[in-house]
């Protein structure tokens, strides 16, 4: 589907199911946000963990050309979609419904930083209830050589070698200008997704899920993330799935991956009830 200018996808559950689920509470509304150069096809298998559990789904990947080219450039193109995307609840009439991400690697997490801010300033949005998020492959900090990796497996074999290079070579000069070199003076305009987040991050539960074998995202990074949010005294929770390569962590380990995801969205469920019946006494 479209809608000003964004491609998304909203499946909707079937009554019977999320009764059996949710018993007559209001569903949860996930956003998945895709990771640079995902196809619908590949949102799909995550998107049918929730759909199975009775939830309503919201799958969106951000273009390539916003995630390697505006965001280098300090440009915040995506804040935009950002806003569209929380629009989306308020058109389908389910922005009283609670509300779960599953983000993939940065091309997801740098579109979700801006959701998180909208979240935390705009007016429009603050009586949204987020009850938490799935992180998966995602995020780092001044990661060049995982930035060019990235991009080099999205453009894939299609793309003619030389141009290729070509568009490497490019990526490359302009992360390293903007994200090393002269990364003391654009923080103050621009900070990245990492520093962001880690400054004011998102106040409800969040689960980390990565591997140290992956070569695009430093599992480090990873880790100093969850450690810094533990530290901020944020209901934090991670897992290591040490072998699989990037975003490859459900394909490799399916029954575990989706487990995780299901037991984490009802324990974050239960939290939210339970804090909100606190707030009515």
């Amino acid at each position: 589907m479209g809608d000003e200018g964004i491609d998304y996808n909203i499946v909707f559950p079937e009554a019977p199911i999320s009764e059996k689920h949710w018993r007559g509470s209001k569903e949860p509304v996930v956003i998945l946000l895709g990771w640079a150069g995902c196809r619908d096809k590949h949102l799909a298998k995550y998107s049918s963990i929730y759909n199975q559990q009775g939830c309503v789904t919201v799958c969106y990947t951000a273009p390539l050309k916003t995630v390697f080219i505006s965001e280098s450039f300090g440009y915040e193109e995506l804040r935009s979609t950002a806003h569209k995307l929380l629009e989306l609840l308020y058109d389908y009439e389910v922005e009283n419904n609670p509300i779960f991400f599953h983000v993939f690697s940065n091309g997801g997490f740098v579109l979700y930083r801006y959701m998180v801010e909208l979240l935390q300033s705009h007016p429009q949005f603050s009586t949204l209830c987020v009850v938490g998020t799935v992180v998966d492959s995602a995020p780092d900090s001044q990661n060049v050589i995982g930035a060019l990796r990235a991009l080099k497996t999205t453009l894939g074999p299609k793309v003619n070698l030389v141009l290729q290079y070509v568009l490497l070579a490019l990526f490359a000069v302009a992360v390293v200008l903007l994200r090393v070199v002269l990364y003391s003076v654009t923080k103050y305009f621009h900070k990245n997704h990492y520093d962001a987040m880690m400054e004011k991050p998102a106040p409800w539960p969040q689960m980390y899920l990565y591997s140290r074998s992956d070569r695009v995202i430093r599992y480090k990074d990873v880790e100093k993330m969850v450690k810094v949010l533990k530290e901020k005294g944020l209901t934090v929770e991670s897992f290591d799935f040490i072998t699989p390569a990037h975003v490859s962590l459900y394909r490799d380990c399916p029954e575990d991956y989706s487990s995780r995801c299901r037991i984490f969205l009802t324990g974050c469920m239960t939290a939210s009830v339970e804090t909100s019946a606190k707030k009515r006494l």
